[in-house]
């Protein structure tokens, strides 16, 4: 390796792996928050929570890498240019293209690695994060009593507090049973009382002290009983045991999760793509089968008799038929209501048939954009090299002050144009790949233009060449102000 490469891929190493983690950091953030409000306050441990941080980190692993490779080849070519190091490779006769080369060779290498991540990694840290985001969404808050609420968030119970002291006691409890399905029938009022958890958390124990409990209509197969009979049991100490286990995680079966095209391999997609066509066919084809049925007089089959008929029968059909459009007197009431109905009818099935043949084609539009984000997230990588690279040499400032603006705007720039180009791809008004790439097909334009600027040694950012060429503009009008008079008049002699 010559002293040069090691100059700028040492100059390289460093801004990208800054760049990386706080991308990273940043994407996995809104993540979070995202998502923060469903899964805050679930007693699920920490570890359940790094492995879903885990998993949000891999997954956006593909769109933080595109921002990390702009910004730090903006960082390094803008720091090399900063320094004069540019300068003075020029001076020795390189050109910007060689300078380049060590690093495109580092993204090249880096866009086979997110292409192989998003076939293999990806799928499967979607559906991990997703299921056990899912499960810890479906887990229950930690219990907590509200002063003179109703608290329904264990399994047939509805308990009530009036008081509640910091050392886990509580005041006045009502506890309703529910687990008979029999409404309220079944009641415990005790004066005091407390809670702690046993094996584990898997059971809460409600010890209650100085209360009663209430049955209200005990035996409805005894005679001697009516419905407005109910026992009462006295007691001084009682424990109740509340089985715990809707405030605990239970894994869902991740078969569930993996008919999302996010969760699938290139292969899978590929494979989804070829049935969903086939069944739009076979639907298609279906349709066009059972058609005829509700055109049975135009589509029948035409016999010899018909073909044989005169043009005066047949001039006498045409305007019979005529007649019964316009309505005359010789078309009953019932047989236009009947044709009305028919159309009505018709209309209807085709409308019907038009949007489950939508859903279909939606479905196959959905699968095929995912199948070439595959490819477009790994590919954005090499855009953004092709855009930063020069872009860092043409404006030579490194850091974190102007790298960091312009890497923003060509983001924000990328992330519309995807959003839109998925809208319209998904919508069918669009050519699904030419959605899936309009953003780096854009973005590239960006790229070879500023590659242009860069090899001819372009000032695109300096002041001082705008306001040369608006000074040499503003010569040239005056001079064209102070000429077109004398025109004028010559045109006027003339």
């Amino acid at each position: 390796m010559r002293k040069l490469d090691k100059l700028v891929l040492g100059a390289f190493w460093g801004p990208f792996v800054v760049t990386f983690a706080v991308t990273e950091f940043i994407f996995l953030t809104r993540f979070i928050l995202l998502y923060f409000d469903e899964i805050a306050g679930r007693d699920v441990g920490l570890d359940v929570y790094g492995r879903l941080f885990f998993y949000f980190s891999l997954m956006v692993v593909p769109v933080s890498m595109p921002l990390a490779v702009l910004l730090s080849s903006l960082m390094c070519f803008g720091n090399l240019g900063e320094f004069s190091e540019l300068t003075a490779v020029k001076s020795a006769g390189i050109s910007i293209s060689r300078v380049i080369r060590p690093v495109a060779i580092v993204i090249f290498f880096i866009t086979g690695f997110i292409l192989w991540f998003n076939n293999t990694i990806q799928p499967w840290a979607n559906l991990k994060g997703y299921s056990m985001l899912w499960d810890i969404k479906t887990t229950k808050a930690t219990l907590a009593f509200k002063e003179g609420i109703f608290n329904d968030d264990l399994p047939n119970f509805s308990i009530k507090v009036s008081k509640k002291y910091a050392d886990g006691s509580l005041k006045n409890v009502i506890i309703y049973n529910h687990s008979g399905n029999n409404g309220n029938r079944a009641v415990t009022i005790a004066d005091s009382a407390r809670t702690y958890m046993i094996l584990d958390g898997k059971y809460l124990v409600f010890e209650l002290f100085n209360g009663a409990d209430y049955v209200e209509d005990v035996d409805k197969t005894s005679p001697n009983l009516n419905t407005t009979d109910f026992a009462k049991n006295a007691f001084r100490h009682k424990k109740e045991y509340i089985n715990m286990r809707a405030f605990k995680m239970n894994p869902t079966d991740e078969e569930q999760f993996k008919n999302h095209a996010i969760m699938k391999s290139l292969g899978e997609l590929r494979k989804d793509g070829d049935s969903l066509k086939a069944n739009y066919d076979l639907a298609m084809k279906g349709m066009l089968q059972m058609a005829p049925q509700y055109y049975s007089y135009h589509l029948q089959p035409q016999s010899e008799v018909a073909k044989k008929m005169s043009r005066k029968w047949v001039d006498s059909l045409v305007t019979a038929r005529e007649k019964a459009f316009y309505g005359t007197k010789n078309v009953r009431p019932d047989q236009l209501t009947n044709a009305l109905n028919s159309a009505k009818s018709r209309f209807t099935a085709i409308e019907t048939d038009e949007l489950l043949m939508y859903d279909r084609r939606k479905n196959i539009y959905k699968n095929d954009l995912e199948w070439n984000h595959k490819f477009t997230s790994a590919i954005s990588c090499l855009v953004m090299f092709l855009i930063g690279a020069p872009l860092g040499s043409i404006i030579k400032k490194g850091g974190f002050g102007l790298p960091v603006l312009v890497a923003i705007i060509f983001f924000i720039l990328m992330y519309v144009l995807t959003i839109q180009g998925d809208k319209y791809a998904k919508e069918g008004t669009m050519w699904v790949p030419l959605g899936a790439w309009m953003s780096n097909l854009v973005l590239f334009g960006f790229g070879v233009y500023f590659m242009i600027k860069a090899l001819n040694d372009s000032r695109l950012f300096e002041a001082d060449v705008y306001r040369i060429a608006f000074n040499r503009w503003k010569e040239k009008f005056e001079a064209w102000r102070e000429t077109a008079p004398v025109i004028g008049k010559k045109r006027e002699l003339s």
